[in-house]
């Protein structure tokens, strides 16, 4: 008897994170009218042009290497992107987590988060009406770069929850917890590395500039840094909330991975795989032994980062991410399919 209760509780549970993920597809919740975006058309006549301050993060944007180490010190780990840049990876937990991509030896984009991370004119954590009061959001973003033309159009959502706005020569993406309606985190990039990652419609005029086609060696690395960056940035999110670390679980990600190969593989995006079956499915096959699980999923992102904020805004999937009973993780990436599994394990 006790064993079919524990078999239906884990049944209920796994359901419960089985809200399938659709991209930045609602409201915000905690993010009122009072504090939307002051909407501009017109960015050079309404909008105070913002400069890039000589101190903080946003200061590196084009400088070299060299410099970022004198301020920073050695990383604790260099990444691969899918980007041609590598990913400077510095994380201090929920204090100052920052990823800060060279290319060549040009510092060209970065992201960042975490209560004492120095990224003025912004503050992580603070509200959106201070957010949208420093910077006025405009229906899009233009860019012109090697005598070519682009427009990055943001739909309703895109300006309410992750905008860009140009600060100096850069672009800055203001990510935002709509649930908290504050500041989650930010990212910079310098006009090419924008429109190489491309995360809004464009329309452009001249020549779209693409990265670097990668070989599947070149892939798997990028793969291994995501799910590393997902990990870290899922228990840097989670100290936020005072909730506990979770353990790398390498047997969970080894079923995290099967499922996102398998959606890319058959072309497809659910919880439920036709060929694996379900999350409870795969973990029993993988061999996981598990008193809960969850499962959170994502497509088409630019990285890892960017899914780890989408999936904070999906209400199901933030749920997973802040499940305080959940013990150890496993993620797989394949390309642009995101997966992560969680579990409980047995006391």
């Amino acid at each position: 008897m006790k064993s079919i209760l524990r078999a239906l509780m884990i049944l209920l549970i796994v359901a419960v994170s089985y809200t399938l993920f659709i991209q930045y597809g609602s409201t915000p919740e905690k993010i009122s009218n009072d504090d939307k975006p002051q909407v501009s058309n017109n960015e050079t006549k309404q909008n105070k042009p913002l400069n890039i301050p000589s101190s903080g993060l946003l200061s590196f944007i084009g400088k070299s290497s060299e410099t970022l180490e004198k301020k920073l010190g050695k990383p604790d780990r260099i990444d691969s992107s899918a980007y041609d840049y590598k990913w400077w990876v510095y994380n201090k937990g929920k204090q100052q987590y920052v990823q800060i991509g060279v290319l060549g030896d040009k510092i060209v984009t970065l992201f960042a988060t975490g209560d004492k991370v120095n990224t003025k004119p912004f503050k992580i954590g603070q509200p959106a009406r201070e957010v949208f009061k420093t910077a006025k959001i405009a229906p899009h973003v233009n860019v012109e770069y090697g005598g070519n033309s682009y427009r990055f159009e943001f739909s309703e959502d895109d300006m309410n929850t992750r905008p860009t706005v140009k600060i100096g020569d850069f672009y800055v993406q203001l990510y935002m917890d709509k649930f908290e309606g504050k500041l989650s985190s930010i990212r910079v990039l310098d006009a090419e590395t924008l429109i190489k990652q491309r995360p809004y419609e464009v329309v452009y005029r001249g020549k779209l500039i693409e990265p670097k086609a990668l070989k599947e060696a070149e892939w798997q690395q990028v793969e291994k840094a995501n799910e590393n960056q997902i990990f870290d940035l899922t228990n840097v999110i989670r100290a936020r909330y005072g909730l506990s670390k979770l353990e790398w679980d390498e047997t969970v990600s080894k079923v995290a991975e099967g499922h996102s190969r398998d959606m890319k593989e058959h072309d497809y995006f659910s919880h439920v795989s036709e060929y694996e079956g379900t999350l409870k499915n795969r973990l029993e096959k993988g061999k996981v032994d598990y008193e809960q699980a969850g499962e959170n999923i994502a497509l088409n992102y630019v990285d890892g980062p960017a899914a780890i904020e989408g999936w904070l805004n999906s209400e199901g999937h933030r749920k997973a991410l802040l499940n305080k009973d959940y013990t150890n993780l496993g993620v797989g990436v394949d390309q642009k399919y995101y997966t992560q599994n969680f579990i409980k394990k047995w006391n």
